[in-house]
């Protein structure tokens, strides 16, 4: 759930807070349209009016409906990778790596279902720029991901290329679990405890085959 930081009448607003704000109000307003609809449906028009501004002031914020859209992925992956980050660079969560990332991606999904509805159907329904930004932040994702398991003793050997493929497994196993979390029926927990369960069994396969690899040339 989103929440709005309130200001005090008395508390003086700079000129770049506004417009921060604005920003950030017409991200909201277009998260908040999309959470039954795809992206390409929207408006100006609809997505200022919800944000509560004039038409033409949107072009003070982005050139276009597809930045905002851009601006909207970037702002969801975001979040996520900073979580996942420090789930890893959690020395205590060491000895449970994979059931420490889960947990930390089923709370985050849980906690911003709107933002994760909108990055599953615009992944591979979405408009060609908005897909793009997806697949752009998905390989930034991959790309820091390989450079953490490059400090895991088993895989210090391991090259560049096969670091890179064994973290693209692992994103595109946290990818189905978002999905699973997001189309999740009956929603009880259960059904969440059923889906982390699958969740870590899919890393864990993944990390199973780390002591037999052995790269060919």
């Amino acid at each position: 759930m989103r929440t709005l930081t309130t200001v005090s009448p008395s508390e003086p607003v700079s000129r770049q807070e506004r417009k921060q704000r604005t920003r950030q109000a017409l991200l909201d307003a277009a998260l908040d349209l999309v959470s039954e609809r795809a992206f390409a449906s929207l408006s100006l028009r609809e997505v200022t009016k919800k944000a509560g501004i004039v038409p033409t002031a949107f072009y003070r914020h982005f050139a276009s409906m597809d930045e905002l859209g851009v601006a909207l992925v970037e702002e969801s992956m975001r979040t996520l990778r900073r979580m996942i980050r420090s789930a890893r660079s959690d020395p205590a969560a060491y000895p449970d790596l994979i059931r420490a990332s889960v947990r930390t991606l089923y709370e985050h999904v849980r906690a911003h279902e709107d933002h994760f509805r909108f990055l599953t159907r615009e992944r591979y329904a979405g408009t060609g720029a908005l897909s793009r930004a997806i697949g752009t932040e998905l390989k930034l994702f991959a790309s820091e991901l390989a450079i953490d398991l490059a400090r895991f003793d088993e895989l210090r050997g391991w090259s560049t290329e096969d670091l890179h493929m064994m973290a693209e497994l692992i994103v595109t196993a946290m990818q189905a679990t978002v999905l699973d979390l997001i189309e999740a029926r009956p929603r009880h927990a259960e059904t969440d405890e059923r889906i982390i369960r699958t969740a870590e069994k899919r890393l864990r396969l993944i990390v199973l085959g780390v002591p037999n690899w052995r790269s060919t040339p």
